[in-house]
């Protein structure tokens, strides 16, 4: 039988939204189960995803504030749920479970028998929805791909937030942490193909946060920028929120188990709906043939025909210059495509996008 706490829990993450908003199957239940104690689960139950003060809260529940202070504590260390101080005042806030709590379970890169046990439930929850929803189609993306900055070819007019590291250089607050598709990946036993783990950033505030509350590290420039470079050896894509403005985080995903890289490669076109706005240009005076940026594309957008350097395929390409970044004979720069759209400037307005996208598909 379902306990009414947690079958209250699946109304009130349906309310949250998200690609896995609350599902009533056998799988939503074990899984918050996991997550949430019953006490947790309730507490859970009465944050709104508008800020509250400790006070709010415990008016809802009906409790004493001295006694639900410590719980919200702890709850935030665990990622399930948000806080933030303003002029001394502490507030929190209820978190879907993506973006939020999934991600918050493994950035830390515990590797304990709760969290082996938490990566096979979000599995298991995480495929029987997407089995009951199918294909999803992306119809204006929520993120988007920052191509490798040293692959642009300087005769272009290049904006600054088309490289990636300028994130970098204009932040003074670096934070990394594990990657959580990875991650979970390899608690389920999954190959994760030699690649990177410690490489999802985030920067300003957001980095401050990941660092005190959910086990991020906090790195110097340098470091981050030499983890940059390990990601592009690795052949990992650069990826944020698809907004010019108040950058807060830059994943570096792989093919096999990011979940937006692999949900986009399900869509009849992937270049359309993940794209940095260029594309590759080879010069065929340096080209070998010799085959490296086809094994290192990610959407597998380049074959080799009858011309002496490779074709590209723009319906799966993403600009996201791995293949630039790992040619031997350095023989390929990205150019900016003609008339590609800038991203929106702000949060608010990619917002806007998506829901103009979502009224009027």
């Amino acid at each position: 039988m379902k306990s009414k706490v947690y079958q209250d829990l699946l109304t009130v993450m349906q309310m949250r939204r998200g690609p896995y908003a609350g599902l009533d199957i056998p799988e939503f239940f074990a899984l918050v189960k996991e997550l949430f104690t019953p006490e947790e689960a309730e507490v859970n139950n009465a944050l709104s995803t508008q800020p509250a003060t400790i006070e709010q809260i415990a008016h809802k529940l009906k409790c004493d504030p001295n006694r639900l202070s410590p719980l919200l504590e702890a709850m935030a260390d665990k990622g399930l749920c948000a806080t933030f101080t303003v002029v001394g005042q502490r507030f929190f806030k209820g978190l879907p479970f993506m973006p939020g709590i999934f991600e918050y379970q493994f950035i830390g890169g515990d590797e304990s028998r709760r969290h082996r046990k938490l990566a096979q439930l979000i599995y298991a929850y995480k495929s029987a929805c997407n089995a009951s929803k199918g294909a999803e189609k992306i119809t204006f993306p929520l993120t988007r791909v920052i191509p490798v900055d040293k692959t642009i070819d300087a005769g272009n007019q290049i904006h600054t937030y088309d490289q990636v590291a300028t994130y970098v250089q204009k932040n003074d607050s670096i934070a990394v942490g594990t990657c959580y598709c990875r991650h979970a990946a390899k608690l389920r036993g999954e190959d994760t193909h030699d690649m990177p783990m410690e490489v999802c950033m985030w920067f300003g505030h957001a980095a401050d946060y990941m660092v005190e509350r959910i086990g991020g590290r906090k790195v110097t420039k340098s470091e981050a920028l030499s983890l940059l470079d390990q990601a592009e050896k690795s052949g990992l894509i650069h990826m944020s929120r698809n907004t010019t403005e108040n950058i807060e985080y830059l994943c570096n995903c792989d093919r096999w188990h990011c979940e937006v890289v692999t949900n986009v490669l399900k869509q009849p076109k992937p270049g359309w709906a993940f794209n940095s706005g260029y594309q590759p240009r080879f010069d065929s005076d340096r080209c070998i043939a010799c085959g490296t940026c086809l094994d290192r594309c990610p959407p597998e957008a380049l074959a080799m025909g009858e011309a002496p350097v490779p074709i590209v395929n723009l319906d799966r390409c993403f600009g996201c210059a791995v293949c630039a970044s790992g040619c031997p004979e350095a023989a390929i720069v990205m150019e900016a495509k003609p008339e590609f759209p800038s991203p929106p400037n702000t949060v608010k307005e990619l917002v806007a996008a998506l829901k103009a996208c979502r009224t009027h598909p």
